[in-house]
């Protein structure tokens, strides 16, 4: 009887293991850092294609602001930094959490 529990279960075990092969890997979601730096990159081609100097300019110093954010650990300040500066140049960040 114990023998037929546990290939129950081994059968069991290998049915889930190949279901979640099937389903296909997983994104794994976006950590703030790595959403810092694509914001970040986001805004670099936002700020190249910008006409207005002015706007280009309060961009950059948010930017500058932001990295600083990113790199002491406060990324959600940071995050949002960026999304404002993109923002500021019309420009929608993109949401890498979804």
């Amino acid at each position: 009887m114990m023998q037929r529990w546990s290939e129950g279960w081994k059968g069991a075990l290998l049915g889930m293991s190949l279901a979640m092969l099937a389903a296909g890997p997983s994104e794994a979601a976006v950590t703030r850092s790595e959403n810092c730096a694509r914001l970040s990159s986001q805004l670099d081609g936002a700020i190249a294609t910008v006409a207005d100097t002015s706007q280009a300019v309060q961009a950059t110093a948010l930017q500058k602001q932001a990295n600083r954010f990113c790199a002491e650990r406060k990324q959600a300040q940071g995050i949002r930094t960026l999304a404002n500066a993109l923002k500021l140049l019309g420009v929608t960040p993109v949401d890498y959490d979804q």
